[in-house]
């Protein structure tokens, strides 16, 4: 009787190891999940972090007169950009007797720049706004 008291105790039951396998195998499974939200936030990431770069590249090809208006355009690589440019304030235009729109003369532009993709069946976008000065347009006869 003491060898099969002896013989127990030397290895797992069945159930013991079935029980250590599906503890494993939900681990794994957790690590894996996790592991894949990382990878789609890499990508998510990177793609927001494109699109601020073409962003800030539309807005730096404005010039420093940008015509007021709308402007839309396809950036390639699935991007599509859009610019808004609306006059907000004209110097001096409070004044008695001043021409807000005389030709060359500076008013405060607001620009926004909007560059939007399509990703996981929905659409993002990054969206920069800014202000500058700028002059009037100047009119050709």
């Amino acid at each position: 009787m003491i060898r099969n008291q002896q013989s127990r105790e030397q290895g797992f039951t069945l159930i013991e190891v079935l029980v250590a396998f599906i503890i494993a195998a939900l681990a794994l499974g957790a690590l894996t999940q996790g592991a894949a939200g990382g990878l789609q936030s890499a990508r998510v990431s990177g793609h927001y972090q494109e699109a601020l770069s073409r962003a800030l590249s539309r807005l730096a090809t404005l010039g420093a007169t940008p015509t007021p208006g709308e402007q839309r355009g396809d950036d390639g690589g699935g991007f599509a950009w859009q610019v808004n440019v609306t006059p907000l304030a004209t110097a001096g235009a409070a004044r008695e007797g001043v021409d807000p729109e005389r030709p060359g003369r500076a008013i405060l532009l607001g620009m926004t720049v909007r560059v939007s993709w399509r990703m996981d069946g929905g659409e993002r976008s990054v969206v920069l706004s800014t202000e500058r000065v700028g002059l009037a347009p100047v009119e050709t006869p």
